[in-house]
């Protein structure tokens, strides 16, 4: 009965097209499941595509370039350039030479205006987020007068603040001198140890507003119930503030704080609008110096040093903050 009952099962099994068996090979894939199986890669081509274009391969000659002698002399031949390995690297980083002398200058200038900046941009932007975080009349005019310098182009606001800061006819000249009588000469801003001052405050004015509006989408998802049992224990608003507002949102502050610390170390548009092409020596930052070393000396080489060596500042400084706020074990989503 068994081996009957056996024999049938497979009488059937072969007889079924639908059924695998061990000696059967597998059937040829269809053209229809051929193009199925390509589809989501010919989605994301158009974009991989130009992510080659646009950022892999000129970082990869950037740092081809860091390492030959490109000059003004060799340009018109750069494929041919002269090998020269870390040269590059030693003439940015020789604290005795004139190169490596302004790259730590500069370097530490870009550190300072990095801290300053973010700390008053956030600072800024947590205050007009907590403010407008609760309903009132008006709150809604308020949230979009504030964007306005987050959405006005960088260009174009750096362009009117320097107007603003002309020393001869500039308003702020004007109602410091003219108007208010606190001073009794028209300073120049854009000269001199002023214009570190001048970059801070644009630079703050173009990137609170960003800060703000990332804190606000954060205070939105902290529950009213939380602050309403704390008043209701005797907390004060500072106390609130401390102990409930920035735990609550610490994981935005820290994508926050990284996003913006980048922004602004890298920052090259409010200098090169401010000053043109050459910043004065005590408003120089990296991305300028770089530039200056670049297009106005016609040094590539050491220029492309300088960037590699930024780049490699910045993946050390992010991965050092990044361990720093969200140790080991844990993520964004605890």
């Amino acid at each position: 009965m068994g081996p009957t009952l056996e024999a049938g099962k497979r009488r059937r099994a072969a007889s079924d097209p639908g059924t695998p068996t061990a000696g059967r090979p597998a059937p040829a894939a269809t053209p229809r499941k051929r193009k199925k199986d390509l589809f989501p890669y010919l989605l994301v081509a158009p974009a991989s595509i130009m992510e080659l274009l646009i950022h892999i391969i000129p970082m990869a000659l950037g740092v081809w370039i860091a390492f030959i002698a490109l000059t003004q002399l060799s340009i018109a031949n750069w494929v041919q350039a002269k090998f020269i390995g870390f040269q590059n690297f030693v003439d940015g980083l020789n604290p005795a030479g004139p190169i490596g002398s302004q790259f730590y200058d500069a370097l530490g200038r870009t550190v300072l205006f990095t801290v300053i900046v973010v700390g008053l941009a956030w600072s800024i932007g947590m205050f007009a987020a907590v403010l407008l975080s609760s309903s009132f009349r008006g709150r809604g005019f308020l949230r979009t007068l504030f964007l306005v310098p987050y959405a006005l182009p960088s260009y174009v606001g750096t362009i009117a603040w320097a107007f603003m800061f002309n020393q001869r006819d500039g308003v702020i000249n004007r109602l410091l001198v003219d108007d208010l009588g606190i001073l009794d000469h028209r300073p120049f801003w854009l000269l001199g140890s002023n214009a570190f001052w001048v970059m801070v405050i644009v630079t703050v004015w173009q990137f609170w507003p960003f800060a703000f509006l990332m804190l606000l989408a954060a205070l939105q998802n902290i529950p009213g119930d939380v602050y309403e049992a704390a008043a209701l224990d005797g907390a004060s608003l500072w106390k609130q503030f401390t102990n409930i507002t920035l735990p609550m949102i610490r994981h935005a502050n820290t994508v926050l704080l990284l996003i913006l610390s980048l922004w602004i170390f890298n920052q090259f548009n409010v200098p090169y609008v401010l000053f043109g092409p050459a910043s004065p020596p005590e408003a120089t930052l990296i991305s300028p110096m770089i530039y200056q070393q670049s297009f106005s000396n016609w040094n590539f080489g050491v220029g492309g040093a300088m960037s590699v060596l930024l780049l490699i500042v910045l993946l050390i400084a992010s991965a050092f903050y990044i361990r720093l706020v969200m140790p080991k074990g844990k993520s964004t989503d605890a």
